[in-house]
């Protein structure tokens, strides 16, 4: 019995393929959680976290969503990351104000992965930035806004 002939000029294509799309995407060798909490006096909360200047996760906190966990994958042949963290805050005072705050901060995760970091607002709500509870050494930060999260001006 002869079986029927068939072409590989398909099969090729599709290896062919298979590996330049391999090589259009890096690799990823970890990851690491970052949370991010409903504080106290708070009403609503959305914020963005930057990985290596790419935005890798967006809260929206509010009263029905007081806490978010972002998983983040980092690239191969990396095991230091530059972060930033954006964000705006409008928050309630005692005496009823309501007021918005822009915050920002950023810095650089050393070797980061398996690691759970959560983003903490400090001075007021004009503070933000990433730290690892266990292991302060996993975040370096940098003093000031971030200039990743500058206002458009145009």
């Amino acid at each position: 019995m002869q079986l029927p002939a068939f072409s590989l000029r398909p099969v090729r294509t599709l290896i062919v393929t298979m590996l330049c799309a391999g090589l259009a995407t890096p690799a990823l060798a970890g990851s690491f959680d970052v949370e991010d909490g409903y504080g106290d006096g708070e009403i609503s909360e959305t914020s963005r976290l930057y990985v290596d200047e790419r935005l890798v996760a967006t809260f929206r906190l509010d009263h029905d969503h007081p806490s978010q966990t972002a998983h983040v994958e980092t690239a191969v042949s990396r095991v230091n990351h530059s972060y930033a963290l954006c964000g705006e805050i409008t928050i309630r005072r005692p005496e009823g104000k309501v007021e918005i705050h822009q915050v920002s901060g950023e810095g650089v995760l050393h070797e980061p992965d398996g690691h759970h970091l959560v983003a903490l607002g400090a001075r007021n709500f004009t503070g933000f930035y990433l730290a690892d509870p266990d292991d302060p050494d996993v975040v370096e930060r940098h003093p000031g806004r971030s200039s990743l999260c500058a206002a458009p001006t145009s």
